[in-house]
């Protein structure tokens, strides 16, 4: 029978009442049950369960979770897609997370970190944007130049997410000082840079547990993106911005695509009226038929299609994070039955990487900061002991790692966002 009662006068149309009746029309079962849960009191086990199918034996996920590589073969992309999805309804722990840090590790590049793109995606439907990299043949000298495979694009938000999560496995060592390597290498000399990769440093920086040196980071960051005009800071006039190299026409960058919650260390780079500027356009982006549009270049009809709800979700989850009511839950129709109110939040589930990089909307007010979540995080000692040689590895080899990374070639072939950055 749908929504609404039969006979049942009509919801008033409010941006999300027109949000749930463009879900319920065109997407998948597994972004349904998380719009229920999200805004409609739905529970947590219909989201696990949609989100099984996706599952493999491997502890990955694949059958095109990322709408943008198809096929079943579990892929870095899909699984980190997984992990926001846990990480948002508070589930992302245990044994699940175990399952999920030993596919990681089995997928990881010589250099610890992931590829964008597992070689297991060729022979399937991928989009044409998608460069698939085989492993490079080892180093003659036996020193090794970095593995053109690693990406921060792929690496940084699931290295986070795990961080935020308090998950401990080995695989978070090495991919750990992968990211700051890499982070520590943008914008350094003329190497170039692009939003989306930002956006992932965002998501790195965002969840790690050594806050004072995120927050040099982020600060550093926030001067680059504002210095090399990486974010559109007046919406009405994005049309005189040009787009960073490969990225489609009209794909621009805004405040809340690095700040998705108020809680992000990417906040502080904009003032309070560049972010109302910035909110007042995604909310206005809201399309007829109740969804919001994808950006980045169309390829085939199925994977837009199937995109265009998770970009209406993270639309509706980052307004709601920063207060606005567009977000709000409709008004009730006459004669119907009271929806359940939406369950609290927890703390595990108030934060997860988006698209590129931010924090997850599902956050609360009373939530802590990420600073104040790692700064109560309590630490097994032998994590201690080796978060400590691992620091101390740094101090030597950090400038090495630093020209390995600044050398790296762009793994997306110079094009638009890698799609585990969005949602």
């Amino acid at each position: 029978m749908g929504p609404h009662m039969a006979g049942a006068p009509p919801l008033a149309p409010t941006p999300l009442a027109r949000a749930e009746q463009f879900v319920w029309l065109s997407a998948r079962v597994l972004e349904q049950r998380r719009f229920a849960y999200h805004f409609l009191g739905g529970d947590a086990e219909a989201v696990e369960a949609a989100l099984a199918a996706y599952a493999n034996e491997d502890g990955g996920y694949g059958h095109a979770l990322e709408p943008d590589v198809r096929g079943p073969a579990s892929q870095p992309l899909h699984t980190a897609h997984a992990l926001r999805v846990l990480d948002s309804i508070g589930r992302c722990g245990g044994t699940q997370a175990e399952r999920v840090c030993r596919y990681l590790t089995e997928a990881s590049t010589r250099d610890g970190a992931l590829p964008v793109v597992h070689p297991s995606a060729r022979g399937y439907p991928v989009a044409p944007f998608v460069a698939v990299v085989d492993a490079p043949p080892p180093a003659s000298n036996g020193l090794g130049r970095g593995d053109p495979r690693s990406s921060l694009l792929a690496t940084g938000p699931v290295v986070g997410l795990l961080h935020r999560n308090r998950v401990w496995h080995a695989w978070l060592f090495r991919a750990t000082d992968f990211c700051w390597a890499a982070v520590d290498a943008i914008g350094q000399g003329m190497r170039p840079t692009h939003p989306y990769e930002v956006e992932a440093a965002v998501a790195f920086l965002d969840g790690v547990p050594d806050r004072a040196r995120a927050e040099a980071a982020a600060d550093r960051l926030g001067r680059l993106v504002r210095e090399r005009r990486l974010v559109v800071l007046e919406p009405a006039k994005a049309a005189r911005q040009p787009v960073a190299p490969g990225y489609a026409p009209g794909e621009h960058h805004f405040a809340y695509d690095y700040a998705r919650v108020p809680e992000s260390l990417a906040r502080r780079w904009f003032t309070d009226e560049e972010m109302a500027l910035a909110l007042d356009h995604l909310a206005a982006a809201q399309q007829e038929d109740g969804g919001w549009p994808i950006t980045w270049r169309r390829w085939a009809p199925g994977p837009a299609l199937e995109a265009r709800p998770l970009v209406t979700l993270e639309a509706l989850r980052t307004l709601r994070a920063h207060g606005r009511p567009c977000a709000d839950r409709a008004p009730q129709a006459a004669g119907q039955p009271p929806r359940a109110r939406t369950p609290a939040v927890t703390a595990t589930a108030a934060a997860t990487t988006t698209r590129n990089g931010a924090l997850s909307s599902s956050a609360t007010a009373a939530a802590p900061s990420p600073a104040a979540r790692a700064s109560t995080t309590s630490v097994p000692p032998v994590l201690k002991v080796c978060w400590a040689i691992s620091a101390a590895s740094r101090a030597t080899g950090s400038s090495a790692a630093s020209r390995r990374t600044r050398g790296r070639s762009r793994a997306w072939a110079g094009t638009r966002r890698p799609p585990s950055l969005s949602r």
